[in-house]
């Protein structure tokens, strides 16, 4: 370098990259050549029984984290039914796919993270792919289908034995907490048909996407507040059903080791298929209706008595607090508005308290160190559903909805590489 000019690094990184990768496909590819030559070659047997004869070599592209490698393999036929396999294919897990299940992996996760576009710019950049977003939303959408399936088999095992293998261990003083919530996912027109929903003309443009988290908690903080443990939430949605959704956080909550729980606590925000799945899964638990949702009927119900800018009186939250509802229902009861659906409508915010009286007892609750905030789970709808699902100008079909939900709780819960190993055994 003339006069002592200072090399441009990163230009240098860049093509040692290259030249690195430019190598590594191609031992990758004389790796491929080599076991195909030593592999043994059994019988290969068609689904009707019948043994399948070698048509010849077919060739494809192959997509590496490498780079391209060119692959030849063999072509399997069955001379009754005409049915065809390539078995190199299927040992190596890169059946009607082009793309390695390294590079499988990459796209599952970035498309997990991010729109798609901004997942292939990613991937470009990281990993030197070039790939298109299509693609990236192909197979991430695939992928998060085998998870769905995966955890599908762990659910009905969980359904039929009534537990797991090996669930955790908890700790004797462990508080195991169930918390579960829904969200609305923009989707397609067509999958909205006949929907009601919250727009003017009384129609829809979201489903609601159910999410529940399973965390634990042991310690209390400096303050004597209680502390979630560290790391200890996972997560599981969809949108579907109450019913299936039931089953759904009953089987995480098993695999995280619900059977050995002394103390479980449901937060939920009150609403009627809440109960259902909590009297349904979980008769034994202390079932805590979110706070922050109680005081969000409450500053309600003063709204429609004072208007949009009024507060609930604090002798009304005093006794919200102390889980003093009878006396809440009739203080609040005393005044209706003159307008027939407003005073309607006050009447049902009533009956939400009275309803859920039980699961407002507030101070018992804060005296025994429970959490009664289910900040846990909206934080999830947030972080888990909204931040990948929810952004501007998307319009989900729900089939690729559920599969996104899925890889993200998956990762999200660490339970990414699990599944990864065992989609290969």
């Amino acid at each position: 370098m003339a006069g002592g000019q200072a090399p441009d690094f990163e230009a240098w990184e860049t093509l040692m990259l290259q030249a690195s990768r430019q190598g590594g496909a191609g031992v990758l590819g004389s790796l491929l050549t080599h076991w195909q030559r030593q592999a043994s070659r059994p019988a290969i047997w068609c689904g009707c029984g019948e043994r399948m004869s070698s048509r010849g070599w077919r060739p494809k592209r192959l997509w590496t984290t490498l780079g391209g490698v060119p692959f030849g393999r063999s072509f399997y036929q069955c001379a009754r039914c005409r049915q065809g396999r390539f078995p190199d294919d299927e040992r190596l897990d890169i059946v009607q796919t082009s793309y390695s299940p390294g590079v499988r992996r990459l796209m599952a996760r970035a498309g997990s993270q991010t729109q798609f576009e901004q997942a292939a710019e990613d991937l470009r950049c990281y990993a030197g792919l070039h790939l298109e977003p299509r693609e990236i939303e192909r197979v991430a959408e695939e992928v998060g289908r085998e998870v769905e399936q995966w955890l599908g088999k762990e659910q009905e095992q969980i359904r039929h034995t009534g537990g797991v293998t090996a669930a955790p261990q908890l700790a004797a003083n462990t508080k195991f907490y169930i918390s579960f919530d829904g969200t609305g996912v923009p989707v397609r027109k067509s999958e909205l048909v006949g929907r009601p929903g919250k727009q003017a003309d009384g129609s829809a443009r979201t489903r609601e996407a159910k999410l529940g988290c399973v965390f634990t908690q042991v310690g209390l903080d400096k303050e004597g507040h209680p502390q979630r443990d560290p790391d200890s939430t996972t997560y599981v949605g969809a949108i579907e059903s109450s019913t299936l959704f039931g089953w759904r956080m009953y089987a995480e909550a098993v695999r995280r080791g619900l059977d050995q729980a002394k103390t479980v606590i449901a937060l939920t925000d009150g609403q009627r298929y809440n109960h259902t799945i909590v009297q349904t899964h979980f008769a034994n638990a202390v079932h805590i209706v979110d706070l922050f949702h109680a005081y969000e009927h409450l500053t309600g119900i003063a709204q429609l008595l004072w208007g949009q800018e009024a507060k609930a009186p604090k002798a009304w939250r005093n006794w919200l607090e102390a889980g003093d509802i009878p006396r809440l229902v009739a203080q609040a009861g005393r005044q209706l508005p003159a307008s027939t659906q407003s005073k309607k409508t006050l009447l049902q915010q009533l009956h939400y308290f009275e309803k859920n009286a039980t699961q407002m007892r507030y101070a018992q609750f804060r005296q025994k160190k429970f959490f009664v905030g289910s900040g846990v789970v909206e934080a999830g709808c947030r972080t888990v559903i909204g931040e990948r699902l929810k952004q501007s100008g998307m319009r989900w079909s729900v089939r690729g909805a559920n599969a996104i939900i899925a890889l993200r709780c998956c990762i999200m819960s660490g339970r990414f590489e699990d599944f990864w190993a065992a989609r290969t055994r």
